[in-house]
């Protein structure tokens, strides 16, 4: 007997996962496409041929059915039999979604168990949740009061009359006083005596500024720059008259240049989605050592986009900072290569890699 498995926490109701779990258009979406055997009730065929773990298509039929808690499953794959077990079990979030599959006559192969069951823990945790939220936003009725939309989503924030834009106000207002301030300062200085006029130094670079405004959606440059007047002699002379320390003459001992690091052993990566879905998709990338000696020392680091998660990585060891996913792994041999798969569950509808992909600095190839 041979057991494989999978479990899922999801933020959906019990009866959103059921049906999930026996409609056969659904089914469609995120396990195998399925259709009805003809002239046998509770009975689906899963077109799962060609589908890793899995070398033909699979007869399942109904054997117990308590909704919506627990569906248990006969399956038939080319004469392989198991048991299928779906246990749902309501939380506080929303529901857990426990899967188990029990050989009962044949087995599968060690090469078959390992891709059946990642094959299984893809499609529950990124599949089954993308397809739930699909679900979830069809029952969203926006529509459903007379008034239209604002009767049933007030605005927030807006104060006085409607259509009055309060932080434009604020900014002509800002820009008006910066104008008034200018003209004021300008005007003080002209009607100065001749006498009390500052006689400013010169500086090393320009003392004009400019504070940006925002102003009907451009910038406007209101200039702060006041004119310099001219300076004295004695200020120019100090700061104008050369200085007639001779320079130091360059050695003309010649210098040998220490010779250059040996340069380590590189490793490359290419970037290539395996397979992509509504709301994700799985990535793969393989760290190649063209190098004659092993890398040990090596981090590929994927970008994601915003509002994207991973769920599942094989093939290396990984960690997450925000939208920065990195992965490192064990060494790469001479002339070998290592192959990184990884699952994400991307808000976009249909799309199908990361913003970006770098190893040692140098971007993948492939993307």
């Amino acid at each position: 007997m041979i057991e494989i498995g999978a479990q899922v926490e999801l933020s959906h109701p019990a009866e959103r996962v059921w049906r999930a779990l026996t409609d056969r258009e659904l089914l469609g979406r995120w396990i195998a496409e399925a259709e009805m055997v003809e002239g046998v009730p509770d009975r689906l065929l899963l077109h799962t041929a060609g589908l890793p773990g899995f070398q033909a298509d699979v007869e399942v039929e109904v054997t117990e059915r308590q909704e919506p808690d627990l569906l248990v499953l006969a399956c038939d794959e080319a004469g392989r039999l198991s048991e299928v077990t779906c246990d749902v079990t309501a939380t506080t979030q929303g529901c857990r979604l426990e899967v188990r599959e029990v050989t009962t006559h044949g087995g599968w192969s060690v090469e078959q168990q390992k891709p059946r069951e990642q094959q299984l823990r893809q499609a529950l945790t990124v599949r089954l949740p993308a397809i739930l939220d699909w679900l979830a936003f069809q029952q969203v009725d926006l529509r459903r009061a007379d008034g239209g939309m604002t009767a049933e989503l007030p605005l927030i924030g807006v104060r006085g009359r409607a259509g009055r834009n309060p932080r434009r106000r604020r900014t002509v207002v800002v820009a008006v006083v910066a104008g008034a301030v200018l003209l004021a300062g300008t005007a003080a200085w002209v009607t100065l005596p001749p006498d009390s006029k500052p006689v400013a130094a010169p500086a090393p670079t320009a003392t004009a500024s400019a504070l940006p405004t925002a102003t009907a959606g451009r910038a406007t440059v209101v200039s702060t720059a006041t004119p310099s007047a001219r300076p004295s002699r004695a200020t120019a002379s100090a700061t104008t008259r050369p200085s007639r320390t001779p320079s130091a003459k360059p050695s003309l001992a010649p210098t040998s240049a220490a010779p250059p690091p040996p340069s380590a052993p590189s490793v490359t990566a290419r970037y290539e989605t395996e397979s992509d879905r509504l709301f994700g998709y799985t990535g793969e990338i393989v760290v190649g050592n063209p190098g004659g000696a092993p890398v040990a020392d090596w981090a590929v680091v994927v970008t994601l986009a915003e509002g994207t998660t991973v769920d599942d990585v094989d093939g290396a060891t990984w960690r997450q900072d925000r939208r920065v996913i990195t992965f490192t792994g064990a060494a790469v041999a001479a002339g070998g290569s290592q192959t990184i798969s990884f699952d994400v569950r991307d808000s976009r509808p249909n799309a199908r890699e990361p913003e970006s992909c770098t190893i040692g600095g140098q971007p993948c190839a492939g993307l």
